[in-house]
């Protein structure tokens, strides 16, 4: 099995953590063992070029999450992803139906959208910075930008260390070892016929509330929620109330 994971509890019910983009597993240490302890097999794992797992070939990350539960053992899991992780969920429910009991998407990102003026000037600047070879720089820009008002120094301290790891991993990697993207077009968000969770944070970059409300608007059974306290990282700014959140949507 390529994928780094952990699994925790015996439940009858599996739910799969994805990191976002400037993460790893390590990010879900808040809710990991509290959803096991809810009643919940719970596994966890780093994406090709994330924490502890390299990137040796091109792939789908969708399919390597497909090729981990087979692994396991499992047939159905519910899926919560955060940012980039939330698109990796979404193209994994529409490439593989009948897979997946739930989503729950927490500042999800969407392949498809167009990224507003911030995002774009945000993306040259680390574009510059890693071009000039300052990793340190380019992950405190990531830092700064991607957690909310309500993160610890712990919590900074980890995503400095996290995505300096996928700087790390990823810089190095030939071009041909790039993900694969899935497409995901408005009539599959219409034709998922499982409950939704659609999360964002008020005080996150305006895109993921253009693109939370996109998923809410064509996902037929989606439940919206704006978190007023959060940013991009709600389960590392605020780690039990998140695993609350997760905890009644999964219940329900």
């Amino acid at each position: 099995m390529t994928l780094a994971y952990d699994v925790a509890g015996d439940g009858p019910s599996t739910v799969l953590l994805i990191h976002s983009g400037v993460c790893d597993r390590r990010m879900w240490d808040g809710q990991f063992h509290a959803l096991a302890e809810a009643g919940h097999r719970v596994v966890r794992c780093d994406l090709r070029g994330f924490g502890q797992t390299p990137i040796d070939a091109s792939h789908v990350h969708a399919d390597d999450l497909r090729d981990l539960l087979d692994h396991l053992g499992i047939e159905r899991a519910a899926l919560v992803g955060s940012s980039f992780g939330g698109a990796v969920a979404v193209e994994f429910a529409v490439r593989h139906p009948g897979r997946v009991t739930a989503l729950a998407l927490l500042c999800a990102a969407a392949h498809e959208h167009e990224p507003s003026a911030e995002l774009r000037e945000f993306n040259a600047r680390e574009r510059a910075l890693l071009i000039a070879g300052d990793i340190a720089a380019a992950t405190e820009l990531n830092v700064d930008l991607w957690l909310g008002p309500d993160a610890d120094t712990a919590a900074r301290d980890l995503v400095r260390r996290m995505q300096t790891r996928v700087f790390e991993l990823m810089l190095p990697a030939p071009d041909e070892f790039d993900s694969v993207d899935v497409e995901v077009t408005e009539k599959d968000l219409a034709a998922l016929d499982i409950p939704v969770l659609v999360a964002t944070g008020d005080k996150d970059v305006p895109d993921f509330t253009a693109i939370g409300d996109r998923y809410a608007d064509l996902i037929p059974a989606a439940r919206r929620v704006t978190l007023d306290w959060a940013g991009h990282l709600p389960a590392l700014e605020r780690p039990e109330e998140t695993a609350r959140l997760l905890r009644d949507f999964l219940a329900a």
